[in-house]
């Protein structure tokens, strides 16, 4: 029988070198373009209790969770496969700042099932949040952060999805749909099944203007001319249908003020955590790649379970995803070899390269390999009692 308890379980993967340094050293870039625009990182624990992991989250987040029993008092908890409700619990309940909050995190996710074809059960999730404001300006800025953030990892051919979900919302509402008949539609929307839709509008018994303007939301989607088309094909919608679709043209225009070059596509249809989600929602995605590779939107509320409701926006992505599309080579840093000796001089010289930013490597005794099979490019060498560094 073949030994295989080197096998990871599927969807499990490991980093090795030179990727995870560079991996690292991409973590560091985008951590510190968040610190320039205000934002402060925050850690949430790997695992919670149940509730607290959930709060407002949906069933999706809920099927994705890794579930255990505390041993020590028997309540359930969940390994985390998001760390935006628990960045909204440090906000409302940690924090409790009545001034606007950035926060932004970075850790590893668990799912219970791969999110895609060949996706990874353990992502490395990054993101932000903006707690505190309701405008569109906030969502603008965590858009903005969106596009350098993907930019900051290499991925350039990029177009972007938007939409509201305050337009279905808002439509169902003034269609009087129940629970089951808006979770109907909603899948059936989802997958912009036209007959379906048609036919499930039909034994809804509603107005004639509201079904057609819920029909239409499958068709609705597109460039800069679908913010002038929806208006006309939603004239009679309701007044909170019209706020949302003058909010979404209003961001779309902030956010090509601020970025010339993105590439806006609209749809309607679109309602990517719709149970959880509250305004305009937003996705970015990349040539290859059938899913988004990164997604946020607004999600106002979500720390009322916590005791301070407040405004929120935020966007999150997964940094291995986005590293799978950068076409830099990674290639272990050169470093310099250093003989096993105890001589004083050469240990000053060894601190003063390495801090200088230098990566030094001490021969070991009986070592197999030189300083060339570990990827060094010079050695210190001593001549006339003094050490020096030389091309190897």
């Amino acid at each position: 029988m073949s030994n295989e308890t080197w096998l990871l379980p599927e969807g499990i993967e490991e980093v090795l070198p030179p990727r995870a340094a560079f991996l690292e050293a991409k973590r560091r870039a985008i951590l510190d373009l968040y610190h320039g625009w205000g934002y402060e990182f925050v850690i949430p624990p790997l695992i919670e209790y149940l509730e607290s992991l959930l709060t407002g989250t949906g069933d999706d987040l809920d099927l994705q969770t890794f579930k255990l029993t505390d041993q020590l008092n028997g309540r359930m908890m969940g390994v985390r496969a998001d760390m935006t409700p628990q960045v909204a619990r440090i906000d409302a309940h940690q924090l409790r700042r009545k001034t606007p909050t950035r926060l932004c995190y970075m850790g590893t996710v668990l799912h219970t099932r791969p999110q895609g074809f060949d996706a990874s059960r353990a992502p490395l999730q990054i993101g932000l949040e903006l707690y505190g404001h309701s405008g569109v300006e906030s969502d603008v800025e965590v858009f903005q952060l969106m596009v350098e953030t993907l930019r900051t990892c290499g991925v350039n051919d990029v177009y972007f999805d938007m939409g509201h979900v305050g337009i279905y919302r808002g439509l169902v509402n003034q269609a009087g749909l129940d629970a089951l008949q808006e979770t109907a539609l909603f899948d059936a929307l989802q997958r912009k099944a036209k007959p379906e839709i048609q036919d499930m509008l039909s034994e809804f018994k509603i107005d004639v203007a509201v079904r057609d303007m819920l029909l239409s939301l499958a068709d609705l989607n597109g460039s800069d001319d679908i913010l002038i088309r929806m208006e006309k094909v939603l004239a009679k919608a309701s007044a909170e249908v019209k706020r949302a679709i003058s909010e979404l043209k209003n961001i779309a225009a902030a956010i090509k003020r601020r970025i010339p070059d993105v590439s806006l596509h609209y749809d309607l249809a679109e309602l990517r955590g719709y149970h959880y989600h509250t305004g305009v929602v937003f996705a970015a995605f990349a040539s290859g790649k059938g899913s988004a590779i990164a997604q946020g939107g607004r999600y106002d509320g979500i720390g009322k379970i916590f005791g301070n409701a407040r405004p929120a926006t935020g966007f999150s992505t997964d940094l291995k995803t986005l590293l799978a599309f950068n076409q830099e080579q990674m290639v272990q840093p050169a470093g310099i070899f250093a003989p096993a000796d105890d001589d004083e001089l050469l240990q000053q010289a060894i601190a003063k390269s390495r801090s200088e930013g230098e990566r030094v490597i001490v021969e070991l005794p009986g070592q197999t390999g030189d300083g060339k099979a570990l990827a060094c490019d010079r050695r210190f060498v001593k001549a006339k009692g003094q050490w020096s560094i030389k091309p190897v």
